[in-house]
């Protein structure tokens, strides 16, 4: 259970986050490649969870009570593999490894090479329904008692896949209290935005229909973060389900929104020093 989100908290998440959105970028610069946008625009959330509301251990990563973090968008794995590096899960000397052979640090998630990485991931849409499979068994195997929490991580541009409607209509009907879905609603994909490829909206009452709780939130607004976490572990009689509003690319303001960054590391020399530059600015705040 996580601590009051104080204003002194609120401060070191804050620098924790541009941190953690410094070490995305120079990772992406040295790898060239690598997805570059919702990774700076989930160093928010990320940091929230892992520095605030999960409970796990960085020095037990196979805690049998510890919170379980299903990232269904596996591409935005930079973000990932930093907010750990950063939580002490490996040193943080070991990011510029990225994408590299022999790495632990592969372009998608590999379980099995990395500590407390709970499942691989590369394939959209399937993360949610790994995820409700995960609670279900907790609660088969613990009763609706268990502490465990379930987090599942999901882009907006995955909701295209019908494996992830088909997970939602399952924990809708389990009830899956313990189940928190955190979609990324950063409006982009690789080859456009989302409302102009595959329109999503109304999105709040999609999820409402498959008896989810809804709640939507700024994404980069840490009090907001808390509020919508803590709403939906107070509910006990369905999953929660939160829309994230994001920036993608957030911290380059040259990039921001811009969907041409979905999945493309600054690889020319201007876009190096326009990255670099704001990697200065962050730390220099």
């Amino acid at each position: 259970m996580s601590t009051a989100l104080t204003e002194e908290k609120i401060a070191l998440l804050t620098k924790t986050a541009a941190e953690i959105r410094c070490s995305v970028i120079e990772m992406l610069i040295e790898a060239k490649s690598g997805h570059l946008a919702g990774s700076l625009g989930m160093a928010d959330i990320f940091t929230y969870l892992y520095f605030h509301a999960l409970k796990h251990d960085p020095k037990k990563p196979s805690w049998e009570y510890r919170d379980r973090l299903v990232l269904s968008n596996g591409h935005i794995c930079p973000v990932l593999y930093a907010t750990m590096a950063h939580a002490g899960y490996f040193p943080v000397s070991e990011l510029t490894s990225l994408r590299k052979l022999g790495s632990h640090l592969q372009g998608h998630p590999h379980r099995e090479w990395l500590p407390a990485l709970e499942t691989s991931s590369g394939p959209l849409g399937s993360g949610l329904s790994q995820a409700v499979g995960m609670a279900l068994a907790d609660r088969i195997d613990n009763g609706r008692t268990s502490a465990k929490q379930f987090y599942c991580l999901m882009s907006d541009g995955e909701l295209n896949e019908g494996n992830s409607w088909e997970g939602a209509m399952l924990a809708g009907k389990e009830k899956l209290h313990n189940l928190t879905a955190i979609i990324d609603r950063n409006n982009i994909q690789i080859d456009g935005y989302t409302e102009d490829i595959m329109p999503l909206n109304p999105l709040v009452d999609k999820w409402r229909a498959w008896n989810w709780h809804v709640q939507e939130c700024d994404g980069h607004n840490f009090r907001d973060i808390d509020r919508v976490i803590g709403e939906a572990r107070a509910v006990s009689d369905r999953p929660s389900v939160i829309i994230a509003y994001t920036i993608p690319s957030k911290g380059i303001p040259e990039f921001e929104r811009r969907f041409e960054w979905h999945g493309k590391a600054p690889t020319t020399k201007e876009e190096i020093e326009i990255a670099m530059k704001a990697v200065e600015r962050m730390r220099n705040r």
